[in-house]
């Protein structure tokens, strides 16, 4: 994945005073970690917003606090919003250790066309939207593709214990959780219930026209 940078200044302003900052263009956050207290900063809300176009949550970003210092490797951990203008409010910061392994859910994006799909003979069903896996920082993946023209058949299916990321992952989900089975398309069943209603009511009229020409 590519290097993210993002710069950001120490904070002292705290409380409802943080309105202030973000009327100058400052958006407040925070940095913690396992092995870092918590670390009060305000960031450019332009340069941000530019950094929250480009990271989703396995991004690692490259935080400089200022000049000469060492910089602080860091994952999006969440993000308040407005909720109109979804302008942002506060932000999170996860500092990582670089030699530490971390636990990531990973999207799962799919490639290919299941050639029964393509057929019209089936529908293509998508299972868990994620997978869990333990990696170091520097592994970490943007997503895991999976391609699905391997289904060939009805009820084919592949799930998360097909996966094959390499010695460098461990992966934590369940190996029996489905991410995608073809399934077959359910033909719609015409019914004939009206007809023979209608039936039974013309034939109900006619005795009884029967019966009134009998008391005449």
């Amino acid at each position: 994945m590519e290097e993210i940078t993002l710069s950001a200044q120490l904070r002292t302003v705290t409380g409802k005073q943080v309105r202030q900052l973000r009327r100058e263009g400052l958006i407040p956050g925070v940095v913690y970690g396992h092995h870092t207290a918590p670390i009060a900063v305000q960031i450019e809300e332009r340069a941000l917003r530019h950094v929250l176009q480009r990271a989703g949550g396995n991004q690692l970003i490259r935080l400089q606090l200022g000049e000469g210092e060492a910089p602080h490797m860091v994952l999006l951990r969440e993000v308040q919003r407005e909720p109109i203008k979804r302008r942002p409010l506060h932000v999170d910061l996860y500092e990582v250790v670089m030699t530490e392994r971390i636990r990531a859910e990973i999207p799962v994006t799919f490639v290919g066309t299941s050639p029964v799909v393509k057929r019209g003979d089936g529908l293509l069903y998508h299972g868990v939207e994620a997978v869990e896996v333990e990696c170091l920082p520097a592994d970490l993946l943007s997503h895991i593709e999976v391609d699905v023209s391997s289904l060939t058949e009805i009820d084919q299916e592949i799930t998360v214990g097909d996966l094959q990321l390499g010695d460098k992952y461990e992966i934590l989900s369940d190996p029996d959780e489905v991410l995608a089975r073809v399934i077959p398309v359910q033909e719609e069943v015409v019914e004939e219930a009206a007809p023979e209603a209608e039936a039974e009511v013309e034939v109900v009229s006619r005795k009884a026209e029967e019966g009134e020409e009998k008391e005449e």
